[in-house]
């Protein structure tokens, strides 16, 4: 068995006004019986932005996270669509989790909600920045669980791997950067109608974009060194949101 521990003091906003406390962030990996496990308490090894903010009304507070993956994935021919929850986890112990759980709602006094029978999905990486992300594309739910929904820079810069961490189905995920996801931004206005949001295809949600080929496959992956491999890319969809893979049942 082979056992990897990281920890390190993670800096967090507590409340608007407060100053900035600092928890121990801690992460455990270790690989046995064909599976790699990470433990941790949520809390990253990096700094946070100030939660809550503006647009975010949660706190940030540790976690029992526990998930483990195959360590030897093997790809199938189809892929499975993830809209909700973790797609992956971070080498440390911080869950990835692209996609929101609100969508565009016209009889919510918002304009959104937790109903999705429009089948709007907003998107957090989107214009304005609407979820309060930090620096590092992250913020918080509910529970307190802070969580990835691009990017995490102050991951990459801590390690300076392109490693980020695994998918669920255990496929890594990688940095790639500016590759070309194959995914493009749709042209010209949303449709007509009550049900669908006004304006142009801006990116607020995710149905704003389709798969158009031409670079990474649809779920954001690709052969690296001979392996296929998921990438977190700087432009949509940042991470995969689907999954060649079995998933790890901790993440449903």
């Amino acid at each position: 068995m082979k056992t990897i521990h990281l920890t390190a003091i993670a800096a967090f906003g507590l409340a608007a006004g407060a100053t900035t406390a600092f928890a121990v962030g801690n992460a455990r990996i270790s690989e046995s019986a064909g599976r790699i496990c990470i433990s941790s308490n949520g809390l990253p090894e990096h700094s946070t932005g100030q939660f809550p903010n503006r647009s975010n009304p949660n706190a940030i507070r540790p976690q029992r996270v526990s998930v483990c993956v195959l360590a030897n994935p093997k790809k199938g021919y189809t892929a499975r669509e993830v809209n909700r929850g973790a797609i992956g986890i971070a080498l440390n112990g911080v869950m990835i989790r692209p996609e929101a759980a609100d969508c565009y709602d016209p009889k919510s006094p918002r304009g959104f909600s937790r109903s999705c029978r429009n089948g709007w999905h907003l998107e957090p990486m989107g214009p304005g920045n609407k979820f309060g992300l930090d620096r590092n594309n992250a913020h918080v739910d509910n529970r307190g669980l802070y969580h990835y929904h691009g990017m995490p820079s102050g991951l990459l810069a801590s390690t300076g791997k392109s490693l980020i961490g695994y998918a669920a189905d255990g496929f890594e995920i990688r940095y790639g950067g500016n590759m070309k996801t194959g995914w493009s931004l749709k042209k010209g206005k949303r449709p007509s109608g009550f049900s669908s949001p006004k304006g142009t295809y801006d990116g607020s949600f995710v149905e704003d974009y389709e798969y158009t080929g031409g670079g990474l496959d649809r779920c954001n992956g690709g052969m690296r060194d001979g392996k296929y491999v998921y990438f977190v890319t700087d432009s949509f969809p940042y991470y995969p949101r689907c999954l060649y893979g079995t998933q790890g049942k901790a993440f449903r």
